[in-house]
């Protein structure tokens, strides 16, 4: 699969103001940046640094005005699609480093407040065919309903609410594989389909040594799904957070399948 990104962000900040961006499609991780563009407007800083676990990059700015961003890139991806109920789930102590800080909660993904559901709904399901009864089950009983969240909701708060949006559907999920003792973290990526055009949020959860993409929403899939970056949960891979007060005068996303 080969797809198209183009982004445009246009935000105004009244004072100057370090901004963390985190745009760009990460080389590597089953996808391979082939060609790409970042405009920025010039500004006192600009640094690249890398974003977490080394997937991706995130950019600091000191924006002050008017910050219009451009971003363009294609991106050829040839992740294979994985069926989650052949792959085991392994035992906390056989887990590599990279994969222990995801099995805690964090700030979005209280996984400990959930564990006693979990374990009642899913405690019968043997290796990844747990991760699928759990995906299966947000589908089956979350909506999505934008503007039914703010940027303090919790997967806790979603579970109750039964309502979300992307970002949502992805914290539920985490917690809930770190609830069964599976890594999972929250990724952002591009993909087509996504109704409305924007920024989207899965989940990637560690099964049989690997780390593999579940998205809960059913609007992308592994095949057609560009990750920018992942940390515990959104707040680790925002495309942008401002250390200060910021205005959105505009901002689109479009992501098209390319023919070469």
């Amino acid at each position: 699969m080969n797809l198209t990104i183009d982004v445009a962000l246009d935000y105004w900040f009244k004072d100057p103001c370090d901004v963390l961006l985190q745009v760009e499609a990460a080389q590597g991780a089953g996808q391979i940046v082939e060609d790409t563009a970042l405009t920025v407007p010039a500004c006192d800083h600009l640094a690249r640094v890398p974003a977490l676990d080394g997937i991706g990059t995130r950019i600091w700015l000191r924006a002050h005005g008017q910050m219009v961003v451009d971003y363009r890139a294609k991106v050829r991806i040839n992740r294979p699609v994985s069926v989650f109920a052949d792959l085991p789930i392994m035992a906390p102590r056989f887990l590599p480093g990279e994969a222990v800080p995801y099995l805690m909660p964090s700030r979005y993904c209280q996984s400990n407040l959930l564990r006693d559901f979990v374990d009642t709904q899913f405690g019968t399901i043997a290796g990844g065919a747990k991760i699928a009864a759990m995906c299966d089950w947000i589908a089956d009983h979350l909506s999505y309903v934008p503007g039914s969240s703010h940027g303090d909701t919790t997967a806790v708060d979603t579970f109750h609410a039964r309502e979300g949006i992307c970002r949502d559907y992805a914290h539920l999920m985490v917690t809930f594989a770190r609830a069964a003792d599976v890594p999972a973290r929250v990724a952002s990526v591009y993909a087509p389909g996504v109704s409305p055009p924007d920024f989207h949020a899965v989940a990637e959860v560690f099964l049989g040594g690997a780390w593999h993409l579940v998205d809960a929403t059913g609007m992308a899939g592994a095949q057609d799904t560009v990750i920018i970056g992942v940390g515990r949960d959104i707040g680790d891979v925002a495309f942008l957070t401002a250390f200060g007060a910021l205005e959105m005068r505009g901002q689109s996303v479009s992501v098209t399948a390319a023919d070469t």
